[in-house]
């Protein structure tokens, strides 16, 4: 029987609770009284949605885990629900990464993986397809091309859904080998599937391959913007010109792209004070990329084709709205939007999300169009081969240097 003195004292602690609660309600998460826990009716209300919205998700899983035939995982069942989020999206480039592919990603920026080098994304028809092979890899020396579109890895099917797994099979130790299922259409619009079998190896990105061609015009093909490569392109060309370059080709044909930050810093050499590209969020947050007012005065020729695309579409839109360079080539891939890259959570995963659209100088988004080049000319598909190396067959490069040498003398 509880006596008069522990009930009055009761009652004047269940008013002091009530009176701090009202005082306090709206900053107060949850206040512990013994064992129980007192919460705001705000926070009530949203942990009640929170779970009646996740539930479904729990009761599949717990489904799962009670009649499932085999082994229901928890956690891969979890990571596959995080997968789905964002693949729900419907964008190619926004994807949840778990702890390996976070790594590799990060490694790939870093420029070095083992793999056969080569960058892929999603087509619509919802096969794998070639962005373009990396240049000097296996991948190229093994005939890949922009355009193929990778049907079965080691004979298994892989659909565009299952990207990030086909990436896995691809990549592995170097000496072992990879045959990949491929489909190529034709000029005359037919299809030819054929095996190539390619041998992994240690990729080392070199991102820059410089030469001197005749009558001192300089070339310099970028084959990707990662870290280094801002860097190493000032110290290419600063070679050149002491060799008394009069003319400069910036090669940007199959490249897939990369670090914003880099294609920046390139275009900032050549440009005078103004815009290069700036970027809109959905909020409609504006950032500007500007250059400054120094420039290199030296007449430039950028070559582009089908496989230049983000951030080498960055550095061609700045140039051709600026008229700083003459565009020569064929039209180029139409990727205008940027990814951010974050680590997610404490386990060392991470997502990739689009998180933005780029602009040229001149307000134009090119996402899904590409930009025109101002001399069309379209490179054989019998050539061996683009590029300094392969000068005497490739027309593109025979016509920026024709066009260099007016522009010079």
């Amino acid at each position: 029987m509880v006596s008069k003195r522990k009930y009055i004292l009761t009652i004047i602690v269940v008013v002091f609770v009530t009176a701090f609660l009202t005082l306090t309600l709206g900053n107060v998460f949850m206040v512990e009284i013994g064992n129980k826990v007192v919460i705001s009716e705000e926070t009530y209300t949203k942990m009640k949605n929170t779970y009646e919205k996740y539930a479904k998700q729990e009761s599949i899983m717990e489904l799962a885990k009670r009649e499932f035939l085999y082994e229901a995982d928890e956690e891969k069942m979890l990571e596959g629900a995080l997968e789905g989020t964002l693949k729900a999206l419907g964008d190619p480039y926004t994807q949840f990464m778990n702890k390996e592919e976070f790594s590799a990603l990060m490694q790939d920026t870093e420029g070095s993986y083992e793999g056969i080098g080569v960058y892929i994304t999603e087509s619509d028809d919802n096969r794998i397809v070639v962005v373009s092979p990396i240049e000097d890899t296996p991948a190229e020396k093994a005939g890949l091309k922009t355009g193929d579109k990778i049907i079965k890895i080691n004979g298994t099917e892989y659909t565009a859904s299952q990207i990030k797994q086909a990436v896995n099979i691809m990549k592995g130790m170097p000496g072992t080998s990879v045959t990949l299922t491929v489909q190529r259409e034709n000029a005359d619009g037919s299809k030819d599937i054929s095996d190539i079998v390619i041998n992994r190896e240690t990729i080392r990105i070199k991102t820059i391959k410089p030469e001197m061609l005749d009558d001192d015009i300089g070339y310099i093909r970028i084959t990707t913007f990662d870290l280094q490569t801002a860097k190493d392109f000032e110290a290419a060309y600063a070679d050149l010109k002491s060799k008394g370059m009069k003319g400069l080709v910036i090669d940007l044909r199959y490249n897939p792209g990369g670090i914003i930050d880099a294609t920046v810093d390139i275009s900032d050499m050549f440009m005078g004070e103004g815009i290069i590209t700036y970027t809109k969020t959905k909020a409609g947050d504006i950032k500007h990329f500007k250059s400054d007012a120094k420039s290199e005065n030296i007449p430039i020729i950028l070559l582009i084709n089908d496989g230049s695309a983000s951030a080498s579409e960055i550095m061609a839109g700045a140039m051709k709205d600026t008229g700083r360079a003459t565009l020569i080539g064929t039209k180029t891939f139409g990727k205008g939007i940027v990814q951010s890259v974050q680590q997610f959570g404490n386990q060392g995963e991470g997502v990739k999300m689009t998180v933005s659209e780029y602009f040229t100088p001149n307000g134009v988004n090119i996402h899904g169009i590409g930009i025109e080049p101002d001399i069309e000319i379209e490179l054989p598909e019998d050539v061996p081969g683009y590029g300094f190396e392969f000068y005497d067959t490739d027309n593109q490069l025979k016509k920026a240097v024709e066009v260099l040498k007016e522009k010079v003398n």
